[in-house]
């Protein structure tokens, strides 16, 4: 037993120590760490877009992370309350445009690609109209960051005392399709509570509880 146990630490070192000096294009993880996950997701939603050039508040799409554990993921209501009239990019418009001088005819409206999968996924045809043809559907996205089942995390509590979303998601706003940058290790939320103790939050004092039970209930 006491055999297999040093075995198994020197393993862990090996592996840490290995990742220290092999080249970046080199992938060496400790299994459950997803830094650089960036998976494709079924509709195209660019953050860079939205949350960058428009600068759209994250708790706007994700308003649960104020007032639940969960910042969930936003329903297709809430695209629409924007995307009931805006329904294609500029680029998109300006093509629309353009072709339809070109062949002599009025502009018709248009939608993209993109948002078409997102209407669909409401049984919504031509007009926004319902379409019996079409049956709703969840838009099935795919989650990026994932916590195991044995940590207990809570986004109302770090929203509420002003840890900003990038703290933990990173540069969201720059990103084309969202990816995982922090670890997400138990080092690497325990190192925050840490510094946020010693440094407080937006200048307010604060106590990041490093009490395992915090954690792990």
């Amino acid at each position: 037993m006491i055999g297999r146990a040093l075995t198994l630490l020197l393993s862990v070192g090996f592996l840490a120590s290995l990742g220290a000096w092999l080249p970046q294009a080199v992938a060496v993880r400790l299994p459950g760490q997803h830094t650089g996950y960036e998976p494709v997701q079924p509709i195209a939603f660019s953050h860079r877009l939205h949350a960058g050039e428009l600068s759209i508040r994250c708790t706007y799409c994700h308003w649960a992370a104020e007032r639940s554990r969960h910042a969930g993921i936003p329903a297709a209501s809430i695209c629409m309350n924007c995307h009931r009239t805006v329904q294609v990019t500029m680029a998109g418009l300006r093509a629309e445009v353009e072709a339809a001088e070109r062949e002599g005819r009025d502009t018709q409206p248009v939608s993209s690609p993109e948002l078409q999968k997102l209407y669909a996924s409401l049984g919504l045809g031509e007009g926004l109209e319902p379409d019996p043809a079409l049956t709703p559907a969840p838009v099935p996205w795919i989650q990026v960051h994932a916590l195991g089942d044995y940590v207990y995390f809570d986004h109302r509590a770090h929203v509420g005392v002003g840890v900003r979303c990038q703290t933990c998601h990173g540069p969201v706003e720059t990103m084309e399709r969202v990816r995982q940058v922090g670890t997400l290790s138990m080092g690497w939320c325990v190192n925050c509570h840490r510094d946020a103790t010693e440094q407080g939050i937006d200048g307010r004092q604060v106590h990041a509880s490093l009490d395992c039970s915090t954690c792990h209930r």
